[in-house]
């Protein structure tokens, strides 16, 4: 995909050595295209990693994307930099009057706190009510799932006894969901969590479909009935050093972290990381990107 980003952008060097095509603002200029709007709104604390893990990924269709990164200003971000934020990213008051084809709200490091005393919790709820009617589709993940599912549907998360950490094997409890064509009966998908949201509190709600279950993990992808919401517990965007990196920093914290499942080698984390998820992702990502984005989209926004 031509992924039309900033010329001076972090990933564009490192996507450029792993060969995916990225389009600079100065070439998309000089292509009568109507581009597809995305933005992410990035709750993760290390953003430029999760702004290449999701590049990459929106990075895999024909389609030329423009990109927008969001931020909550209410809270202060202590592992990026005040000027990468102030160069590359929006807060939701400078976008509020865009409209946007698709929207990603990322996860976040706050699951031990109720959703109410996240310091950005009422921005998030006005930013999740407005793109019901400025976004044509949502897509929520991990913690921003959670905080999606209790915002719009009154769902909640539940603590789990230890972190579930590790990459797991997931079915589909529903046939022919354009999200998932393509895929093979069982796929695996990483995970990495203190809570969960549980499968039957979904299936009973009027409103929401179960695509995707894990008999480890748990219900990982959810979808409203009228397709305009998208809800992943897991992280399909991690790359292979996504769970190493997060034992390595659990593990010099001092915390209660075993390694992660299904992941390293023999269970040695002194060998490469398997990455056992990365062509489900990009399948993933392109079905959300053709099925619920551009065949959903009108060709011009009604301002």
């Amino acid at each position: 995909m031509p992924l039309n980003i900033p010329d001076n952008l972090p990933a564009i060097e490192i996507l450029k050595e792993e060969n995916i095509f990225i389009m600079e603002q100065r070439r998309a200029l000089s292509q009568d295209i109507r581009p597809l709007r995305l933005a992410l709104c990035n709750l993760m604390p290390l953003k430029v990693t999760t702004e290449t893990d999701f590049i990459r990924l929106l990075s895999n269709s024909p389609l030329q994307i423009e990109l927008d990164f969001i931020y909550m200003d209410k809270h202060e971000s202590k592992n990026t930099a005040k000027e990468h934020l102030n160069i590359f990213y929006k807060t939701f008051g400078q976008v509020r009057e865009k409209r946007y084809d698709g929207l990603i709200i990322t996860g976040a490091p706050v699951e031990h706190l109720p959703f109410e005393e996240v310091d950005y919790w009422e921005d998030l709820k006005e930013l999740m009510d407005w793109s019901l009617t400025h976004v044509t589709n949502t897509m929520h993940i991990c913690w921003g799932a959670q905080a999606g599912l209790y915002h719009h549907y009154g769902i909640g998360k539940y603590p789990l006894p230890a972190k579930l950490f590790g990459v797991f094997r997931h079915h589909l409890t529903q046939k022919n969901m354009p999200l998932f064509r393509g895929f093979d009966d069982t796929f695996l998908v990483p995970h990495s969590r203190y809570t969960e949201t549980r499968a039957e509190d979904i299936q009973k709600h009027p409103d929401l479909i179960l695509v995707a279950l894990s008999d480890k993990a748990g219900a990982h992808v959810i979808v409203s009935r009228n397709h305009k919401q998208v809800f992943i517990t897991g992280h399909f965007e991690y790359n292979r050093e996504s769970l190493k990196n997060e034992y390595l920093r659990d593990k010099s914290k001092g915390l209660a972290i075993e390694l992660p499942e299904n992941y390293f080698p023999c269970n040695d984390p002194e060998e490469e990381p398997r990455q056992l998820w990365r062509a489900n992702a990009n399948l993933f990502f392109i079905n959300w990107l053709n099925y619920y984005v551009y065949q959903e989209t009108p060709y011009e926004w009604a301002l």
